[in-house]
């Protein structure tokens, strides 16, 4: 079957109780400063981290989520420990890239102590950067990286593992488009490695409140399942 359909058909079986079935986690940072809360979906051997954009939380990924859990993933959402929540209740990520990085990993850990064998990392925006400063700092913790709407900061050739970056065309950030960043750092990233630009300027994970959002989510899919 194909990803497209398999996903679709996660989406509209999401309504079963068992697909629905989540459960909040909290468990201690790697340099044991901090607690990371985090929500758990789905079970199996390959897990999955979803690490929000700097104007989400955990539960942003709720849908994804579920897809992915639904398409056997064992999908941990993080909340990293800097998350505070603005004067008008919308969260707002302000930790540090050390720490961003360090919850990162702590979550790459407990996806291992509860049965995952490989790992992959779904990063949008402040949580692509995390993921990727998590995969140089730990070379070998992550097999694969989606990057949404992060150009991975520095040094992308030392973003060990299979790599996909996606970002919407006419996105931009006060400093510019964002496009020719992502598209200099994906050439100097080592192969395996994929560019996929979608039409539109939704940052990040807002693009999947967007007609591009479906696409996206089955790229992303496709790419975690790929042998």
């Amino acid at each position: 079957m194909k990803i497209a359909c398999v996903v679709v058909a996660c989406l509209l079986l999401c309504a079963s109780p068992a697909l629905r079935a989540q459960r909040g986690v909290t468990f201690e940072s790697l340099d044991k400063l901090g607690k990371i809360k985090a929500d758990v979906y789905g079970g199996g051997a390959r897990g999955v981290l979803l690490a929000h954009g700097g104007r989400f939380d955990e539960g942003s990924w709720r849908a994804q989520a579920r897809a992915l859990a639904a398409s056997g993933f064992r999908v941990l959402a993080l909340r990293f420990r800097g998350d505070r929540l603005n004067p008008d209740g919308s969260p707002s990520a302000e930790g540090s890239d050390e720490d961003n990085a360090n919850d990162v990993l702590a979550g790459v850990a407990f996806l291992r102590a509860h049965g995952a064998t490989s790992i992959a990392v779904v990063g949008a925006s402040l949580g692509g950067d995390a993921a990727a400063r998590a995969a140089r700092t730990a070379p070998g913790s992550i097999e694969r990286i989606v990057l949404l709407g992060s150009s991975g900061g520095e040094s992308p050739e030392k973003i060990g593992g299979r790599k996909l970056f996606i970002v919407a065309r006419d996105d931009r950030s006060g400093e510019g488009p964002r496009l020719p960043r992502i598209e200099a750092n994906y050439a100097k990233a080592t192969p395996p490695k994929k560019l996929i630009v979608v039409d539109g300027s939704a940052h990040a994970q807002f693009v999947f409140a967007t007609a591009q959002g479906p696409r996206v989510l089955d790229e992303i899919a496709r790419f975690l399942s790929a042998p």
